[in-house]
């Protein structure tokens, strides 16, 4: 994909899922599942994702658990109850809005 702006409103939403089905993750990990799952389309960097994720985390979304691997120190990101919670509205949130987007730029696909 060229532009990512499309992409830029969903970050949060992206994150939380990925939190949601790994239990816990650390960034670097979270840029490389993003390239997996998209085979290279959409790929995160430090510059987007940390500033998400100290977001989620002053929201009360995220805890974050700091542990040492060899001579460094890893920040791993889990989510809260609340995040939980976040992590299912947003979701239904973003297929909503699919399903929106996709009634207007396909006339024969129908809202039901």
């Amino acid at each position: 994909m060229k532009s990512t702006n499309l992409y830029k409103g969903s970050l949060s939403t992206i994150i939380l899922k990925l939190l949601n089905e790994h239990d816990k993750m650390y960034g670097y990990e979270i840029t490389q599942k993003v390239k997996e799952i998209t085979k290279g389309e959409l790929q995160l960097t430090e510059g987007a994702l940390y500033p998400a994720l100290h977001k989620l985390e002053a929201q009360g979304l995220l805890d974050v658990e700091v542990s040492k691997i060899g001579n460094r120190m890893r920040k791993y990101y889990r989510l809260t109850e609340a995040g939980t919670k976040e992590t299912v509205d947003k979701l239904a949130e973003l297929e909503s809005y699919i399903r929106n987007m996709r009634a207007l730029v396909n006339p024969k696909f129908r809202l039901e």
